[in-house]
């Protein structure tokens, strides 16, 4: 027991306030919003691809709600997946990852297939690393371009605000998978 409480005040003595110098604690917050007047926006622009794999071994979207009448819906209204997708700098599933685009979809409409979409994309490797930016959409998936707000973000993407432009790159009707290109454009400070 008290090597456990031992470890527990060493892990308190040494956690790291900031992730690659942006100060994450209550206060580091505070100053950060108070010097936000002097701060310079900057437009960011990223690319990649996400793999929405619903029919698999292993699959990164998952059901978790219908309604009663999706199934009889021609549009599989109400249908619920969360999702955990690999985000990579190509379409092949085996290119180098990114990310990862976690969150949930549904189907919201009676007349078409169109999601609602809430997500983080979530950046695990390069410079964004430990970063995220947050969608919240309407995604008529298709469209040949679907525009997805960006609604905020953490770290250097704190106060994000942008647009996610989505294009299928490859989909299958049996198996519901997809790759889907997105071309991200955010301003932050």
């Amino acid at each position: 027991m008290e090597k456990l409480l031992l470890m527990i005040c060493l892990l308190k003595a040494i956690t790291i306030p900031s992730t690659h110098g942006l100060d994450q604690s209550p206060k580091g917050v505070e100053k950060w919003f108070k010097n936000l007047p002097h701060a310079t926006e900057k437009m960011t622009k990223l690319h990649f691809y996400f793999h929405d794999t619903v029919t698999a071994k292993k699959p990164s979207a998952i059901q978790i709600a219908q309604a009663n009448i999706t199934f009889q819906s021609p549009t599989l209204f109400g249908l619920l997946r969360m999702f955990d997708n690999s985000m990579t700098v190509q379409p092949d599933p085996n290119s180098k990852e990114i990310g990862r685009a976690e969150g949930i979809y549904g189907s919201a409409s009676f007349e078409d297939i169109e999601l609602l979409m809430t997500l983080n994309l979530v950046f695990t490797k390069g410079k964004y690393n430990g970063r995220t930016l947050s969608i919240l959409g309407h995604n008529r998936i298709f469209h040949e371009y679907r525009e997805l707000p960006i609604v905020g973000g953490s770290g250097v993407f704190r106060l994000a605000r942008g647009i996610a432009t989505a294009k299928t790159f490859w989909a299958s009707n049996a198996t519901q998978n997809a790759i889907v290109e997105y071309h991200v454009v955010v301003l932050h400070y």
